[in-house]
This record gives structure tokens, sequence and C-alpha cells, in this order.
């Protein structure tokens, strides 16, 4: 080939890139990421982009109406000399004990009753779940008045002769009334349970009345350790929304800032919130200090939920008769 000819000949760039087609399977994943665009944008800029803030605000003195001020670890050392944090912990902990065991025998046994498939079964499943239908400020109401001293609830014990206590007015029975109180809202857990009971194959049953087993020995051998991975995540949703009791303590207490008579409903949503929005403390809307509460529930929560997980591998068990 001649000088003249190379000349003429084309060049390939070799930094050209080559455009492959494409082909149905980077379609189908282009469109799955276009229609997930909207929940990644908003995930990244209403909550990521919230909690990155929250984490840097708690390390600093902030007041919403002034620049932030960095504190370092000023607001974490005044929480843990704060005596009113010490008390919404104690409070909230409280809950979490009590109520959470009390929720789940109540709600498990009432599905255990529903999974007989008695007539009228339909109709009380409905019941059951009507009142997490009603709105929970307008449910705190009505519990409110059915639980005031002379209330229908006391009328009813009454009847007995049994004095009703001072259920929202006496420091003492505040938590137990929000326990009887929490009671109204179980129809949820019970339909997840009662879910939970439908999955266990009808065949183990069978097998275990041929080996001569019996009520409970079906429960407890059957029933009870294949529900357990519906118990498991019933019991760590529950406690992760115990920890977060707000509403109820927030109307119950009549919006003070020591959270109803004798600091009992002072849970810790609440003492957070109050101090976030200048109900407690000299300089108001200590959003700094709130930050940082908020962030060590966090921790906690977070704490209390891995421990769980690690715990889940002694009791939780699957269709296999393995353990988690």
């Amino acid at each position: 080939m001649t000088h003249l000819q190379l000349e003429a000949a084309p060049r390939i760039n070799s930094n050209r890139r080559v455009r492959l087609p494409a082909t149905p399977a980077r379609k189908e994943a282009f469109t799955g990421w276009l229609f997930a665009l909207p929940w990644i944008l908003g995930f990244l800029l209403f909550t990521v982009g919230p909690m990155l803030f929250s984490l840097y605000t708690s390390f600093t003195r902030y007041n919403i109406t002034t620049t932030p001020v960095w504190a370092g670890l000023q607001n974490f050392q005044e929480i843990f000399q704060d005596e009113r944090f010490y008390t919404s912990l104690s409070n909230t902990f409280w809950m979490v004990v009590v109520k959470i065991p009390i929720v789940t025998v109540v709600s498990i046994g009432i599905a255990l009753m529903l999974s007989l498939d008695l007539p009228g079964g339909r109709f009380f499943r409905t019941v059951i779940y009507l009142p997490n239908v009603l709105s929970g400020v307008a449910a705190v109401f009505l519990w409110q008045w059915i639980l005031r001293p002379n209330g229908l609830f006391n009328q009813a014990l009454a009847l007995f002769g049994i004095k009703g206590p001072g259920w929202f007015v006496d420091p003492l029975w505040t938590k137990p009334g929000m326990v009887v109180m929490g009671m109204w809202w179980i129809g949820s857990n019970i339909l997840i349970y009662l879910a939970g009971l439908k999955g266990i194959p009808k065949e183990l049953y069978e097998a275990a009345t041929i080996d001569g087993a019996r009520g409970w020995a079906k429960t407890r051998h059957i029933t009870l350790p294949l529900l357990s991975p519906t118990i498991f995540f019933q019991v760590v949703t529950s406690i992760i929304g115990t920890f977060q009791i707000f509403t109820t303590a927030y109307i119950l207490s009549g919006t003070t800032v020591d959270g109803g008579p004798g600091q009992s409903m002072l849970f810790y949503v609440l003492y957070l919130y109050n101090r976030a929005f200048g109900k407690s403390g000299p300089a108001g809307f200590q959003m700094g200090y709130a930050a940082a509460l908020a962030w060590i529930l966090f921790i906690i929560i977070l704490a209390i939920t891995l421990f769980q997980l690690w715990l889940a591998k002694r009791w939780v068990y699957y269709e296999s008769g393995d353990r988690q």
C-alpha cells in the first residue's frame, strides 16, 4: 500500500466507545430505576437528609432562630445529669416491660380462639379490628372519659362492690390505665397472629393426634414453636412502638411539662418534644438538646433490637424445625 493510500484510509479511534444495543434486561432495569426514583429522592431528601442534620445539631446549641453553634458533647453531658431524662426513660421502660407481655399473651389467646373456625368467627374478627379504624386522638378522648374516677369502668366495678382507682389522676394508676387503654388497639396484632396460625400445616396436628398428643401438648410443641417467627416480629415492632409513645401521653397529661400527675406519664418522646418546642428548660426551642435525646433513643432501640436478633437464635423456629 502506497503512502497516499495510507493517508486516505480511515483511521480507527481506539478511544471511541462502542455502544451496545439495549437489551430487554437493560430496558427493564432502567424502567425499574425510573419508577423507583421518586421514592429514592424522597428517602434522601426527607429521611437521610434530616437524619444527618439531626446528628450535626445534636453537637450544637440550636434553637431554630439562630445559627447552630458547635458545643461538642455538652448536650449529652447535660442529658446524663438531667433527672427528667431518667424519669422519662424509666416510665418508658415500665411500659415496655409490663405492656408488651400482656398484649402478646392476650393477642395470642384471642387469635387461638378465632382460629378454631367456630360459627361467627368472621364477625368477631371484624369487630375486634374495628377499633383500629378509629383515630388515635379520638380513642384517647374516649378512654379518658371511660376511665374517669366516676366513669363507666369504675361504675361497672362498683356493681361488684369494688372501688375503682383514679386511673389518670393517681400517679400509681396512670400507666396501668394506659395498659388497659392499649388493649383497644390489639386487633391488628390478633389478625397477624391469626395469619401465622393459618400458615401452620394441619398435617402436623393430625400426626400429633395419631401419636396421642392432646390440646396443650399440641399448643406447646407445634403451635408456639411454629408461631415463634410471628411472635418475634410482633415483639420487636411493639417494643419500638412503645418506646415512641407520644399521642396518648400528650393528651392524657393535659399537655403539661411534667407529664401528668407526679411525672408518671413523662415518657421519653414526650420529654423530647417538650425540649424541642420550648416547654422544658430556660432556653426554649432547644433543638440541639432534643436531637441529642433522639440519637440516644435511636441507640437504645438499636441495641435492644440487636439483642433480640441474637436471642432469637435460641427460640425462633421455622417449619423445618431448625432455629433461626
